[in-house]
């Protein structure tokens, strides 16, 4: 294949305080900075990334495409998030699923996992 997912782009209204925000909740780092993009990445610079990219739209409905992560203890990693600043969600969810659905400041949703031994 000639083909590698290299970013995932996350349009907000203020990408500096986003990506800060993104960068400090997963222990990623800055990788590139202009006034309208910001870019984080693993400290090792692996790909892919995430862009963070102003966009004059507010977020109005669920997101269509959402990030999923894999803790060693959820509920402590949810207790974590929103001591950052993460906000719980209803998205739907009916009360027994296997992960918690959060936002970001700007209201993007993502979702923290059940813990899984061993990987996928």
């Amino acid at each position: 294949m000639s083909l590698r997912l290299w970013t995932a782009v996350i349009d907000c209204e203020n990408p500096a305080q986003l990506a800060r925000w993104w960068a400090d909740a997963i222990d990623w780092k800055i990788f590139y900075e202009s006034d309208d993009e910001v870019v984080i990445t693993t400290h090792d610079v692996r790909h892919p990334g995430l862009v963070f990219g102003k966009s004059p739209d507010k977020k109005t409905v669920k997101n269509r495409i959402h990030l999923d992560f894999v803790p060693d203890d959820q509920d402590a990693e949810v207790q974590r998030m929103l001591g950052l600043g993460a906000t719980r969600v209803d998205v739907g969810q009916k009360g027994d699923e296997g992960w918690v659905v959060l936002a970001d400041p700007e209201g993007n949703e993502f979702c923290i996992l059940s813990a899984r031994e061993g990987g996928m």
